[in-house]
């Protein structure tokens, strides 16, 4: 490979730039660059020449026209080991170029701004960085694009161990690097532009539409696991923001699984349906025990009364930050994992004598996303199911209305069953769940199977469904256990004869006239 004999870097982040220009020019590389970039290095004692001095043409346009000119374009884009290409500079005397160092203007910084103007957003859009970035990348194996200031340190290492020369490996890797920052530039301007509309001759900026036109995927790869639901699976971790479970911080512990990610955020997702401390046990994406109460290591001893056999080995989610004794009750039993808002320090120094347990902090997502699942060929997309009870749209099917304490128990249950997975049924009373059928192949099953794994007494219990029931079966099934009321989404042709069994029956049943099916 060819030494790098000449640089051009155009800068919006500057860090490190003095550094790295200086290691350049230590081995010799002439380096060329544009106003306030020029200046920082001048500044710092190195020897620049300004772009303006290669094209012949000073910046103009308030800066909007800097290297965007033959002479930048040529050096960059000439193949080397073409000899009508070389033939071409030499005839107009153009230099080549072997390096390019060039970031973006921060137009995700703008455009996150409240308030931010189109006249804000257009200005922060770079057009000559993006340019060059992807003329170096095409020509890769004869210049190397460097985008990001955290490559400095080891591209001067290779470039002194190398007497001034980069490998095509190194090259290549850079160059791929530069075409991800670039597409993610426009996706980002996409997305932003997409929600300002022209109305009366003016800019209004609207929310963007929650199902886009076009689905927009980037997340760049976090972590590794060691493997994915099954041993002879690989698995890795994309994170597309800070927020949520995919960007929580791990405290202490094993390295995170895949089955614990996805456990995590199905106990997460639940817990966050409550406002009162609450606490969520989840076994392989299904609650196993979910309570709230007015202390949170009460709603931790509540949710394990539900089902303490299924509860060993599970993983847990608190929406409160966890305390020293809400830890002691954790560190009674074995658990995987533990996701919390935050941790207090007595609750580290006791959950840490657990050195394989897995922490993590994990901050709300400030709004709910699209939840999307890969089919093969494409993707579903779809709202998050939000849904929360209105008492006042819910519709009292039966003779007898529930009472208060059952409108408790069944808006508490309500708010568990649709985190249950198909065909779901949830046993509860206010504030605690005491059985959960989960994912059987017909209704009856779940009520039979959420009543069998019942630690806890059902008599007095309501009963979550979180779709109707399509024969009277399995609510007179329910009722042998002891519940005395039931909340059900309706819509079946036969909800007459459901109704008339509930009034038979003496339950008070009332129809919410939403689904919450989870597959």
């Amino acid at each position: 490979m060819a030494k790098i004999q000449r640089a051009i870097l155009s800068l919006t982040d500057k860090s490190g730039a003095v550094e790295f220009a200086g290691g350049l020019a230590e081995l010799g590389v002439e380096l060329i660059s544009t106003g306030g970039t020029a200046r920082l290095l001048r500044d710092a004692g190195l020897a620049v020449k300004d772009v303006a001095e290669v094209t012949g043409f000073p910046e103009m346009l308030d800066g909007r026209v800097k290297t965007i000119h033959p002479r930048i374009a040529a050096g960059v884009l000439a193949m080397r080991s073409k000899a009508d290409h070389m033939q071409a500079l030499a005839a107009h005397g153009i230099p080549a170029i072997d390096m390019v160092v060039v970031n973006l203007y921060a137009f995700e910084k703008a455009a996150s701004k409240p308030g931010a103007t189109v006249e804000d957003l257009i200005e922060n859009i770079d057009i000559g960085g993006p340019t060059m970035i992807r003329a170096a990348a095409k020509n890769y194996q004869d210049v190397a694009v460097v985008v990001s200031p955290e490559d400095y340190a080891a591209l001067l290492d290779e470039l002194r161990a190398a007497g001034g020369e980069l490998s095509l490996k190194t090259k290549w890797n850079l160059a791929r690097k530069a075409y991800a920052l670039t597409a993610a530039y426009d996706r980002a301007i996409t997305a932003r532009l997409a929600r300002m509309e022209v109305e009366d001759g003016e800019f209004r900026d609207h929310p963007a539409e929650a199902l886009p036109a076009v689905l927009d995927i980037r997340a760049p790869r976090t972590l590794a696991l060691r493997y994915g639901e099954n041993p002879h699976q690989s698995a890795a971790l994309y994170t597309a923001a800070e927020y949520g479970v995919a960007g929580g911080r791990q405290l202490q512990g094993k390295e995170l699984s895949y089955n614990n990610l996805v456990d995590l955020d199905a106990a997460w997702q639940l817990i966050l349906e409550f406002s009162q401390p609450a606490a969520a046990i989840i076994k392989h994406t299904n609650p196993c025990g979910c309570a709230e109460a007015w202390m949170l290591a009460d709603a931790y001893r509540r949710a394990f009364e539900c089902d303490p056999v299924s509860a060993y080995g599970g993983v847990l989610a608190f929406n409160r930050a966890i305390d020293e004794e809400t830890a002691k009750e954790i560190a009674k039993v074995f658990v995987e994992a533990v996701a919390a808002p935050d941790f207090s320090p007595e609750a580290l120094g006791v959950l840490g004598a657990r050195r394989n347990l897995r922490l993590v902090r994990v901050t709300p997502l400030p709004a709910a996303e699209p939840v999307m699942k890969s089919i093969s060929g494409g993707f579903l997309a779809q709202t998050a199911d939000v849904h929360k009870l209105d008492r006042a749209a819910a519709q009292v099917k039966t003779q007898r209305a529930p009472t208060e304490q059952e409108w408790a128990a069944l808006d508490f249950a309500w708010k568990v069953v649709k985190h249950v997975k198909s065909n779901a049924i949830v046993y509860a009373h206010a504030g605690q769940t005491a059985g959960i059928g989960a994912g059987q192949m017909s209704r009856v099953d779940s009520v039979k199977v959420g009543a069998m794994k019942a630690v806890l007494p059902l008599e007095g219990t309501v009963l979550a469904s979180d779709a109707f029931f399509p024969f009277p079966d399995g609510l007179e099934e329910a009722a042998k256990h002891g519940i005395t009321a039931v909340i059900q989404p309706g819509g079946s042709v036969r909800d007459g004869e459901v109704i008339a069994a509930a009034d038979r029956l003496g339950l008070a049943m009332v129809f919410t006239g939403v689904r919450h099916f989870r597959h």
